[in-house]
Formats: structure tokens, sequence, C-alpha cells
């Protein structure tokens, strides 16, 4: 019988993992590997992460549209916005979202993810699930997908960090659920993130504090190598952990040194496109993506940032913030496949637009597997807060992918029109979702690392193909 773990269960087992692999020796590399003479369709990956729960048909999937009027049945409303055409015939997305909906033509849209049975739905959860592509919690720290990517294949260009994550602060909500998926695991600490919370002051994540010459941070990075056994890596880390950290220090100091640091300063954008991406902190990530892949960046994620109540975690006045969402969203995003486009890089960059689960107005869960509800909805809506997708709803999400050998104007799965919008056709998982991804980049489904004499496979048991349908 599966065992749901609670917050605090989550947290405890994954601090435990994170333990686990620092004093785990070095990972024994399986015996297959990107080396298998696949063509690859891509060498560069944007996740674009739609942090908080992205409700499906008020973005990419809309249904009927019932406007907000006082009395209103809340069993009556499927989308809150109107919908509107996309470069696609006969394919609409939800009103807010025209700019990326005039690229549709050059993407795939996935309309059938669905979303894992985790008993009751925390966030922190399925985003380790999402990005990790194992349920959580897991007795050693399972590396992100990004970090697994950068194992694989390395730096494009050796001085910019092969994983490089743009918008999460650690420093709100669940901070420390947020960080147990934010790294590279058992695999060492020279391919976890280079992080950078704000793009708008991404230079000072590249260079010493104000005030503080080359030299004198030449000395500190001496120090900091001196105090390393001191700590958690010191005390608890194999030799394989503790040279893993020391030559993601040198990877960091590298980048300090280089021209190519110049790429996280925004402010040498021309004022015409930096005003196109500046919508935010997300918009700005955009940007700094976009500069990055010029520059060689191996694998980026661009988060709209989770924050519980907060961007997309929408559990009240859900439909007034999907609409300023929408705006923060929909002209970066399309910006950042219109200038791939045009410098040719799109070919070999892998986008993908993902949320962790969607949204319903009335249902928890999924049919057949509710949960308990976390939000309190009115049967008859009186309040303009109240009129929106505010429950979880893992059972039909959308993901957008464009680039990096996908096909163009192609739409995979379907939801029914009819609450429950659920997926009828062509369901797809995460282990799919994680080994497309894969296969895209010439990795091989079968590669793994032996841990404690064990294997642990980019998703679980290594059983799991990539979904073909995808790619041109």
């Amino acid at each position: 019988m599966k065992h749901y773990y609670n917050r605090r269960d989550f947290l405890k087992t994954a601090s435990a993992g994170t333990l686990a692999a620092l004093a785990a020796g070095a990972p024994l590399s399986g015996f297959l590997s990107s080396c298998s003479g696949k063509q690859a369709g891509a060498d560069a990956v944007i996740l674009l992460w739609m942090a908080g729960g992205m409700a499906h048909t008020d973005t990419f999937d809309p249904k009927a549209y019932t406007p907000f009027e006082k009395g209103l049945d809340s069993n009556r409303v499927l989308s809150t916005f109107k919908s509107v055409p996309t470069a696609l015939d006969g394919i609409h997305f939800s009103e807010g979202l025209e700019s990326i909906g005039a690229l549709m033509d050059k993407g795939t849209l996935i309309r059938s993810y669905v979303a894992a049975d985790l008993g009751h739905i925390l966030h922190s959860r399925h985003q380790y699930h999402w990005h990790t592509c194992y349920e959580p919690p897991q007795t050693v720290a399972a590396p992100h997908i990004g970090a697994w990517i950068a194992q694989e294949l390395g730096p494009k260009n050796p001085v910019i960090p092969a994983f490089i994550d743009i918008g999460q602060r650690m420093t709100v909500g669940e901070a420390e659920e947020l960080k147990a998926f934010h790294t590279a695991g058992f695999l060492g600490s020279e391919y976890g993130p280079f992080m950078i919370p704000d793009p708008s002051s991404g230079l000072d994540a590249v260079k010493p504090p104000a005030g503080m010459s080359f030299s004198r941070f030449e000395r500190r990075n001496q120090l900091y190598n001196d105090l390393l056994s001191q700590n958690a890596v010191g005390d608890l880390g194999s030799d394989y952990q503790k040279e893993s950290f020391k030559r993601s220090m040198e990877q960091a100091y590298m980048l300090l040194k280089s021209p190519e640091a110049k790429a996280f300063d925004l402010h040498d954008e021309p004022k015409e496109s930096y005003d196109i991406y500046n919508t935010g902190r997300f918009g700005l990530g955009c940007l700094m993506a976009r500069r990055l892949i010029e520059q060689g960046a191996r694998f980026i994620s661009v988060t709209t940032e989770y924050e519980p109540f907060k961007g997309w975690d929408t559990h009240e006045g859900g439909h007034t913030r999907v609409g300023e969402m929408k705006k923060l969203i929909d002209a970066p995003v399309a910006q950042l496949i219109k200038d791939l486009d045009r410098s040719g890089h799109l070919d070999r960059t892998l986008i993908i637009i993902a949320s962790e689960f969607s949204r319903d107005m009335v249902m928890e869960g999924r049919p057949g597997a509710e949960v308990k509800h976390q939000v309190n909805q009115p049967d008859v809506i009186n309040d303009i807060k109240n009129y929106g997708m505010h429950r979880h709803f893992t059972d039909g999400c959308s993901m957008l992918m464009f680039g990096g050998g996908i096909k163009k104007g192609f739409v995979y799965g379907k939801t029914a029109d009819e609450r429950p919008c659920k997926t009828i056709e062509k369901p797809i998982r995460i282990e799919q979702v994680h080994q497309s991804i894969y296969h895209a980049l010439g990795i091989d489904p079968q590669k793994h690392e032996v841990i404690e004499g064990r294997p642990f496979y980019t998703t679980p048991d290594g059983v799991h193909k990539p979904e073909l349908e995808f790619f041109s």
C-alpha cells in the first residue's frame, strides 16, 4: 500500500537524502551513454517553469466561457476567459496569450499531461517529482533533470555553467522543500544549478561584492577552500563530493574572470529589446536565457517563481491573478522564441513551457482519486475573488514545446470539453516527458549511475521511452 507523506515527512526525508548523497562515494557511470550514435535534435534546453499550478482551461486548453455575474453556479464555469485563435486552424488559446498563440505553427502543444497521484497535494512534492522524475521522498538525493544533462553532456562553453536556474529565491515560502530538488544530488555539486534569483541584478551573481578587489576575492576563495572541511561536505562528504564541490567553485571563479560574464548584464541589451522582455523578473529571465544560450549555455530554467498563494498558486482571485500572469509571460516567451529563431539557435534549443499540475473550480485531485479540498469554493459565486480555478487538478495539464527537433504546428492529446476536463486521449506522464527531452539531446534512455551498488536511472527503473510523435 502506498504511504502518503505530509510536508514534514517530506522535508525530513529529503534532508536525510541530501546528507546520504554527500556521504556517498563517486557514482559509477552506467554502461550506456549519449555515445549511442543517435542523432540529437537539440544541444540546449530552456525550461520555462510556470510555478504554482497553471490552469489548462484558462491558458492553453480553453473550454466554454462563462462570464462573471453574481449568483453564478460554480459548476457551470469551465473557463473564465474567452478563447482566441492561434496560428493553427481550429486551435484556440485563452485570451491574453495571443503572442504565444501566433507562434504555434512553430511548436507542439501537449494537452494531455497527467500529474502523479502523490496523496495530499503539495506544490513542492509535485515540483520535486516533475524536476527529478522521482516521487519524494527518496533515500538518496535525486538529481534535477538539468543536473543529469550537465553531467552527461557537459558545458557547451567551458566558462558558462552547464545548469543555470533563474528567478527562484530560496528565501521565500517553502524554501527548504524547494532546495530538495534544486540540486545535482549524488552527481556532485559541479553539476548543480548556478542560481540567479533576480535577473535584473544578474551580473552581481558573477562578480565580487561591491568594494572587494579581485585579489581580495582570491584570498577569500582560498579561505573558502580551507573552511570546506569544517562544513557538512567536509564532515560527511566522500572524497568525490568534496572534489566536486571544489570544482563547482573553480567553475564559478573561471566565469567571474571571463568576458562571457557580460551575458549576465542585461544593461547591455538594446532598449527596444529590453522593453519587450521587461514584464518583471520572469520576462527579464527570458531575456537572460536568450543571451546565455547565445554564449553556449546547456540547460536553463526560468521560473515565474513558486511562493505560496502568489503567482500561479491561485487559491483565490484566480481569474484576476491569471490575467496578471499572462501579462508577465506572453510577450517575453514569444519574443524569446522569435529571437532564437531569428538567430538560428531555435533549431538546436528545446524550449518547454510547463507547470506541476492544473486547476479546476470544483474538483481537487482527479476523478476517482479526489483528495481533501484545500480551498473553500462556494457553490454559488457572489464575489469576484471566488471566480477562477482555485483547486488543484492533476488529470489534464497543458505543456508547450518549441525547437530542438520538435514538430511544428502539432497538437498531442485531448481533454474533455465538459467537467471534469480530464485527459481522454493520449495521456502522457513525467517519465515520458523526461525521456523525450533526453531523446532530443541524444541521451540514451538507459543512462544511469550506480549508487551504493544499485543502478539509479534518469527515469525510474530505466524502462520508460520517449514519445516519438513529438519529433519531426
